[in-house]
């Protein structure tokens, strides 16, 4: 009984920030425990509500996002699908859809109710990619990201779209959507240092060489 209520006054004297983030620290669980390097590590690290505060995003962007409020934002790699060419971007999340964003130009917005799935390696590296229904024709292909702090970004993201279940955990390969009819490869493996790069297939290869969270 002494335990009980112990435990009752701890749960009560939970903030609801605190609370909303050990949630999510559930559903990271369900989705990467005994999958993804780097999982353990990641446990005693609490989530940010964003990695971005308003004052880092252009006013124009906000101001094109009106009235939808941002839960998340983060800074990301693209790699365009033909040819990888990296570019800096911002990942912002609302309710209702995700944005790319450079600068003041909102570059791509993805509706949630389009999003198939997420998929993200075994391996440390912070590999997202989205996977956009071909019959939005609204949308050229999937989308490819790199980010620090994968773990909160994929969750934070998968809560959003509610497809928990879609995010996939795969080792050595993934393929993805390039344009009706046309499928890429991305290659993930282990090295001596982190590297993305085109292979001479093709193919994008990321290399991972330790644990990250």
């Amino acid at each position: 009984m002494c335990t009980r209520n112990l435990v009752r006054k701890y749960c009560r004297g939970i903030s609801a920030e605190r609370k909303a983030m050990m949630q999510q620290k559930v559903v990271t669980s369900e989705i990467f425990r005994g999958k993804k390097e780097g999982y353990a590590e990641s446990l005693n690290q609490l989530f940010a509500g964003s990695r971005l505060d308003e004052s880092n995003i252009n006013p124009k962007v906000l101001q094109l996002l009106g009235s939808e409020k941002i839960q998340y934002g983060v800074p990301v790699i693209k790699y365009d699908r033909k040819g990888f060419k990296a570019r800096q971007r911002q990942l912002l999340l609302t309710q209702r859809s995700a944005y790319l964003v450079e600068l003041s130009k909102v570059k791509q917005k993805i509706e949630y109710a389009a999003v198939r799935g997420v998929s993200t390696s075994s391996l440390s590296d912070g590999i997202l990619v989205i996977h956009i229904s071909p019959a939005d024709k609204q949308q050229k292909g999937d989308v490819i990201l790199q980010c620090e702090h994968i773990f909160e970004v994929a969750t934070k993201l998968a809560m959003l779209i509610r497809k928990e279940h879609t995010v996939r955990v795969v080792q050595g390969s993934l393929q993805f959507y390039v344009s009706p009819g046309r499928e890429g490869t991305i290659v993930f493996e282990t090295g001596e240092e982190d590297q993305v790069y085109k292979d001479k297939n093709g193919q994008l290869r990321v290399v991972s060489a330790g644990k990250k969270t």
